[in-house]
């Protein structure tokens, strides 16, 4: 009966095979997971199939009648085992995905290679060999092929075991010794891997059966994070509890892409040594593909927040030296210092008004500071009373409205004559009215109160210049926004002039 069966689906019409194989040839040759060239050379076989089969006929026909027996019984064979494969790939690939089912792609082989062999044995059967001669000379046969196959079945049955345990998935970041990479395939004989350096690592599956190994930033339940670590030292002159503050604050004002918000970053003491303490800052990390550029990031902003303090990193004790520097030397370096800050200072409208004197004792009261792409400088609300210089790079002012949108306000670039920004906060105390993002790698001299206090308790007159500068730009602002003439321009100018003068003035205590 199962022969008969066979038989008859081994001989069926033309007429209905063509149709099904084109339907099967259009869905899987618009399916994302078919390999052109593999479906291409599956239906080839059809075809050589199909012209054997054709071809048999005449043979018998002109006498050949065992050459062409065996070339139909072959072709029949071919034919049968093709359309064994593109019903696989059909109902593996197209069908059961269309449910909502994603089986694994081991499935699909065991189970197209189960279907070849019974269909083998069905056409040995047909052609006159007993099953059960078949089986018995297979478990023989079988044996033998176990002893000498033990690494390839090893590797099968460990690709089995690792998709009925569900261990791992396709698209899991994977460390298995010094390889880490996502899967993107798991077969019958082994897995591929996917590495950051463009490369492709086949692991035989009895490996990871025999091996430990790691599934990175997956956890039951939550979302895809891993945990990194970025070491750096500084000395012992420095407080742990400052140290960390001013990373965690720099951090968690910096929005870098592929750190998650939740947890946020922190920095923690770790170790003390001989001759430094020990940090560490832990993240998180969303994205496993761009660890090396996320720890980078952190590195560049953590660099920057500790200069910004004006807090060292620390030397190893084997890379010190004792450098005596001269008299002289030091003397130059410091002049040569106040003078580019001199410098720079002149060419902003807002110090106009002050003397070379004055320009040197505030510029002795400046300090560095720098910021990474991305930081943000100042945060809308906060009360600072400090204001920046710019030197280098571009920042970029932005407001964020009630509505939670944020609305780009104006771009400040380095060396202009209105390079500066958070004066309000310095010369009035006023909380920051919109926040400073910076757009590049930025350098900055940053004022503070007390560095400006002295110069302007010297000559208070100097309020009445400074405030008359910036109510004079604010006005010129308004005018062409809500198009003034000149005497309300006037009348908007002394108003403000009078007013920020007033503040400035009560804020430094000027005022008897």
């Amino acid at each position: 009966m199962p022969s008969g069966i066979f038989n008859t689906l081994g001989n069926i019409g033309i007429q209905l095979q063509l149709p099904v194989l084109l339907l099967m040839f259009l869905l899987l040759l618009r399916n994302p997971r078919t390999e052109f060239s593999s479906l291409r050379n599956t239906v080839l076989l059809y075809f050589a199939g199909l012209a054997g089969l054709l071809a048999a006929a005449p043979m018998m026909r002109f006498g050949w009648v065992d050459s062409g027996e065996i070339t139909r019984q072959v072709s029949i064979l071919l034919i049968g085992l093709t359309l064994i494969r593109l019903g696989g790939m059909t109902l593996f690939r197209v069908l059961l995905p269309g449910t909502g089912l994603e089986p694994p792609s081991i499935l699909e082989d065991l189970v197209v290679f189960v279907a070849y062999i019974i269909w083998g044995m069905v056409r040995l059967s047909y052609i006159g060999l007993e099953l059960s001669s078949i089986v018995t000379t297979s478990a023989v046969i079988t044996a033998v092929l176990a002893f000498s196959m033990q690494d390839t079945l090893g590797n099968i049955l460990g690709g089995m075991a690792l998709q009925l345990d569900d261990s791992i998935h396709v698209g899991d970041w994977i460390q298995v010794d010094d390889v880490v990479g996502r899967i993107v395939d798991i077969r019958w004989r082994s897995t591929s891997v996917e590495t950051r350096n463009w490369e492709t690592v086949v692991i035989p599956n009895s490996m990871l059966m025999k091996t430990k190994f790691r599934i990175l930033g997956r956890r039951i339940d939550q979302d895809t994070q891993w945990r990194r670590w970025i070491w750096f030292n500084v000395g012992f002159e420095v407080s742990p509890r400052r140290v960390m503050r001013v990373v965690e604050e720099a951090l968690s004002r910096a929005n870098v892409p592929a750190v998650a918000s939740d947890p946020p970053p922190n920095c923690v003491t770790m170790d003390i040594s001989d001759s430094y303490v020990r940090y560490a800052v832990r993240y998180w990390l969303t994205d496993l593909f761009v660890d090396d550029p996320t720890d980078s990031a952190i590195r560049s902003r953590i660099h920057a927040a500790l200069k910004r303090a004006n807090i060292p990193f620390a030397l190893p004790t084997q890379s010190m030296h004792m450098i005596k520097k001269g008299e002289k030397l030091e003397t130059r370096e410091k002049v040569r210092n106040i003078h580019h800050r001199v410098e720079t200072m002149r060419r902003v409208a807002l110090f106009s008004s002050l003397s070379a004197e004055e320009l040197e004792k505030v510029a002795e009261n400046l300090s560095f500071a720098p910021f990474v792409a991305g930081d943000v400088v100042t945060p809308q609300g906060a009360i600072a009373h400090w204001l920046y210089i710019l030197v280098d790079g571009s920042v970029e002012v932005v407001l964020d409205t009630e509505s939670g949108q944020r609305r780009s306000l104006a771009r400040i670039d380095a060396g202009g004559r209105d390079s500066v920004f958070g004066e309000m906060g310095l010369l009035t105390g006023a909380p920051r009215s919109a926040s400073v993002v910076a757009l590049t790698d930025v350098e900055c001299y940053r004022l503070d109160k007390a560095g400006f206090e002295a110069v302007l308790h010297a000559r208070p007159a100097i309020a009445d210049e400074i405030s008359h500068i910036i109510s004079a730009r604010e006005a010129d602002l308004s005018a062409a926004r809500d198009d003034l003439d000149q005497q309300a321009r006037a009348r908007l100018h002394e108003n403000q002039h009078q007013e920020l003068r007033t503040r400035i003035r009560r804020f430094f205590g000027l005022d008897p």
